[in-house]
C-alpha cells in the first residue's frame, strides 16, 4: 500500500474538474485529508521540477510558473503566506548570497 492508503490519482489545480465536465467528460474525485494534501503538494513540486528540467527555453517560464504555485500552495500549507515566504528568502540571500553570479564550487584545497 503506498502512502495515501492505496488511492490513486495526483493533485491537480482547482478548475482541473470543472475543464473536464465542459470536455464533456466526469472526472472522479476526492478531497485529500490534511496530511495527503501535504503529501501530494511535496510530490507535485517533484513532478513540477522534473517539468522545468525537460523543458526547452521556450516552455522553461510556464513550467517554473507551475513550481512557483506548488511552492506558494506549500508554504500555505505550512502557515506561511507569500510575504513571509519572500522575507525568508531575502533574509537567505543577504546571508549566503543568490545565484546570479554563476560559482560553482568544486572542492577545498
Amino acid at each position: 500500500m503506498d502512502h495515501y492508503g492505496g488511492r490513486r490519482g495526483k493533485l491537480v489545480r482547482d478548475r482541473i474538474p470543472q475543464i473536464i465536465r465542459e470536455d464533456g467528460a466526469e472526472p472522479v474525485t476526492y478531497t485529500a485529508s490534511s496530511q495527503e494534501y501535504r503529501d501530494r503538494l511535496r510530490d507535485k513540486l517533484c513532478e513540477e521540477a522534473a517539468e522545468v528540467l525537460e523543458a526547452d527555453d521556450d516552455r522553461a517560464p510556464e513550467e517554473l510558473a507551475d513550481v512557483l504555485e506548488v511552492v506558494r500552495a506549500l508554504a500555505a500549507d505550512l502557515g506561511i503566506d507569500t510575504d513571509q515566504l519572500e522575507k525568508l528568502r531575502e533574509a537567505k540571500a543577504n546571508e549566503r548570497g543568490g545565484f546570479s553570479d554563476r560559482i560553482v564550487w568544486t572542492g577545498n584545497r
